[in-house]
């Protein structure tokens, strides 16, 4: 067994394997731990902004109680690890609110409801500004992300800087040799093998940013806006992570920027001590892509878009894929299954760049599928508007599903 890809997915992925008595090894391009998974905001909560009233309406009520479930289930597997791992874990309530209009959480407790699930509603949250409302999770949790995935890496067979880059039936090409496997995961953020499954369809990224700031108001809990484009906050410490900003990847947006008149503007008196950038994949319909890469690669499985909730996200992927791969059932396969339908109003948007931007006759181009780059001064580099691969000002490969750098 190999899985591809040293993040939390892929960690955790071979982790499960191992642990069942799978023969399994993992590979990574660079180091583990060196991509997304280091600059996450480490929020352990089934509370993913507003989604289960969006999978009630949009596909059907069993559907938000199958995500809610193996949400649940992967919550209780941190849970369980944490207290074998020193990772700084804390249970914390989640909350999920609006600034002005309580009807989208009116409806989201209508669904949680049916589902039995004991959401509560309330108006009174310590945030520096007035809010309509707020659905509050109860003991949800955080921990250190890059704490908890070094102890459980420490007894995998993990071979680093080690690029794949190539996939063929059984074998993945590497630029150390070749690896033979009976069967493989894909656990590299963005899928890299573009002749199946569509991903680059299906796909989108998003850049988010992050400021942690000291001498501010520590609110116990963890906030986020029912906005995609609000702002979110947790503590860590004696620091307030303050995260927004967000957009997706080759666009502008409002950046650390944002983030910092909103500091000045609410927390005059805190200093910024570090600031990050993160860059997530965004499905069609807001659900990950978990299981067989596509319906022509017996074998092959893929774990991506998990839409800014990536460390339940992973564990749901990697309870999901140890079953499958070993040829067990699960009752979430068909929910996070990459072959349901595409049939999708951002299917037309994603559609829409790659055409927009593959037209587009300006230098440098993306050597992924060839979109014309945008410069971002922000973060001094070349951002695909396509499919979200960025690189260094002189060319060299920062986020993928680009798998090299720059031509010269």
């Amino acid at each position: 067994m190999l899985v591809i890809g040293g993040g939390i997915a892929g960690l955790l992925c071979a982790y499960e394997l191992a642990k069942d008595g799978v023969d399994c090894i993992l590979v990574e391009a660079d180091r583990i731990c060196r991509g997304v998974t280091r600059n996450t905001t480490a929020k352990l909560c089934s509370q993913h902004g507003l989604i289960y009233d969006k999978l009630r309406r949009e596909f059907s009520l069993e559907t938000a109680g199958a995500y809610l479930h193996a949400n649940e289930v992967a919550l209780e597997h941190y849970r369980r690890l944490c207290r074998e791992v020193d990772c700084d874990f804390q249970e914390e309530d989640a909350f999920v609110y609006s600034l002005r209009d309580t009807a989208p959480l009116e409806r989201e407790l209508y669904t949680l409801g049916k589902l039995g699930f004991p959401a509560e509603f309330t108006d009174h949250l310590p945030l520096p500004f007035p809010v309509a409302g707020a659905v509050r999770f109860s003991k949800q949790g955080q921990f250190h992300p890059l704490k908890f995935l070094f102890a459980l890496a420490k007894d995998l067979r993990i071979y680093e800087n080690t690029r794949v880059t190539e996939l063929l039936p059984g074998e993945a090409v590497t630029d150390r040799g070749r690896i033979r496997a009976k069967k493989i995961i894909v656990a590299t953020h963005f899928p890299f093998l573009n002749k199946h499954g569509n991903y680059f369809l299906k796909l989108y990224q998003e850049r988010s940013y992050v400021l942690a700031l000291k001498n501010a108001p520590l609110p116990k809990g963890m906030y986020v806006d029912a906005d995609a484009r609000g702002l979110s906050f947790r503590t860590w410490g004696e620091y307030l992570l303050l995260g927004g900003g967000g957009h997706r990847t080759g666009k502008k947006g409002g950046g650390w920027q944002e983030l910092r008149d909103f500091k000045e503007r609410f927390y005059p008196q805190a200093q910024e001590v570090a600031h990050w950038a993160t860059q997530d994949c965004m499905t069609l319909d807001g659900i990950p892509y978990i299981g067989q890469y596509s319906a022509k690669t017996p074998g092959l499985f893929v774990t991506t878009g998990f839409h800014k909730w990536g460390m339940t996200s992973a564990m749901v992927a990697a309870l999901l894929l140890r079953d499958l791969v070993q040829g067990k059932e699960n009752p979430w396969s068909g929910v996070f299954s990459p072959s349901r339908s595409i049939l999708r109003p951002q299917l037309l948007c994603n559609a829409g760049e790659s055409i927009l931007h593959l037209l587009k006759p300006t230098a440098p181009r993306c050597p992924h599928l060839g979109c014309a780059l945008r410069y971002n001064p922000q973060e001094h580099s070349w951002d695909c508007p396509c499919h979200g691969s960025r690189f260094t000002e002189d060319g060299q490969l920062l986020d993928n599903p680009a798998t090299g750098d720059l031509e010269k």
